[in-house]
């Protein structure tokens, strides 16, 4: 799992990553994952344009959440959140192009959805990166309208 790039362990229950190969989605099954989510867009040159197929075939349940890097949307979140919020008995591996718009969405899911303090969950989103400023103002607005 660690070779799977910007690979991040979150709790014993989520884990999140940058686009896994087809073979790394074998380990992701092996590892006991349940459900994957993909933020990514399917037109990006390092998507798997057969991963929903890939990963039902692993018997583990897909679900697309496409967030447009330079425009992402509330509503995404809102979803997003949604979607974790209905698994969260389950183990959730979620994954982008590189682990960016993942690692904002899991930092605003933790605050807002979780209650962890922004200085324990910025670490992990600091981990990947420190978000420009679109993702900085999206993360801004989000707490605005969930705060």
């Amino acid at each position: 799992m660690e070779s799977i790039y910007n690979f991040l362990q979150i709790s014993n229950l989520i884990a999140t990553s940058g686009q896994p190969t087809e073979e790394q989605f074998s380990a992701v099954k092996n590892s006991g994952y349940q459900v994957v989510i993909n933020l990514g867009l399917i037109s990006s040159s390092r998507a798997l344009s057969n991963e929903k197929q890939l990963v039902h075939s692993l018997g583990m349940e897909y679900i697309h959440i496409p967030v447009v890097w330079d425009k992402p949307e509330i509503t995404e979140f809102s979803q997003f959140a949604s979607v974790m919020q209905v698994n969260s008995d389950k183990k959730v591996f979620v994954h982008c192009i590189a682990n960016k718009r993942v690692s904002a969405f899991m930092y605003l899911f933790r605050y807002l959805c979780q209650g962890m303090t922004p200085e324990d969950i910025e670490k992990d989103l600091h981990k990947i990166w420190i978000p420009n400023d679109i993702w900085q103002q999206f993360i801004g607005e989000v707490i605005a309208k969930y705060s």
